[in-house]
């Protein structure tokens, strides 16, 4: 297994440089990860250190609160594909979302999914603030609205991915929609385990020694 091709380098701390972005891109070209992630204002660097390679640029979008209003994330996603990124990472309005409105959580997804066309969409649910049955439901939603991935969490908040959390995601989406985990993977025997589990990307900022463990122990890269 090439687990480096699950992997989006990501780097989204708000003391990141540019020289810090620069450092993601070389590391992501060596271990040829699929993707880096990284805040909309270094999507423009990331696409012109990337060029000409097959790394794909993701950038991040209501993040990481999600509390900004449809128009602001719609606006944003559209700048970041204008700029480079093919991969949007959005935050749903989790406050929406657990006062139960779900018709404008599934509209912010679908409008968003609708701006960025053919671009991949990921919804990032923040499932450490959501119960099983948010989990399940905003699982649905996003897949009602079109979204390519659901994902467990920005790596912000105060919990990230689960074993639990995908199950439910897993079970909900049911090939509709690819899942990501992300928030706290950084050991290889975890990230292996979601990809058994049915997971497709892994969203982590030590993919580096993620892929040096699976030289070193089991030969993964």
């Amino acid at each position: 297994m090439r687990i480096n091709k699950y992997i989006d380098h990501t780097l989204l701390k708000a003391t990141a440089t540019e020289a810090d972005i620069m450092k993601l891109c070389d590391e992501a070209k060596e271990y040829k990860f699929y993707a880096v992630c990284v805040n909309g204002s270094y999507v423009e660097l990331a696409a012109k250190e990337l060029q000409n390679t097959d790394v794909k640029v993701a950038a991040v979008i209501g993040f990481p609160l999600g509390a900004m209003t449809t128009e602001a994330k719609i606006f944003e996603a559209r700048d970041c594909i204008n700029k480079g990124a093919s991969e949007i990472d959005m935050v749903i309005n989790i406050g929406r979302l657990l006062d139960g409105e779900e018709n404008y959580v599934e509209n912010e997804i679908r409008l968003i999914k609708e701006t960025i066309g053919e671009n991949t969409l990921k919804v990032i649910f923040e499932n450490c603030y959501l119960s099983k049955e948010q989990i399940k439901k905003v699982s649905q939603l996003a897949v009602n609205a079109g979204a390519d991935f659901v994902k467990t969490s920005t790596g912000f908040a105060t919990g990230g991915a689960t074993f639990e959390d995908i199950v439910i995601m897993n079970n909900v989406v049911d090939g509709k929609a690819q899942i990501k985990a992300a928030g706290g993977i950084r050991d290889l025997q975890t990230a292996l385990e979601y990809i058994k589990m049915g997971v497709t990307r892994l969203g982590t900022s030590s993919g580096v020694s993620l892929i040096n463990e699976g030289v070193s122990d089991q030969n993964q890269y």
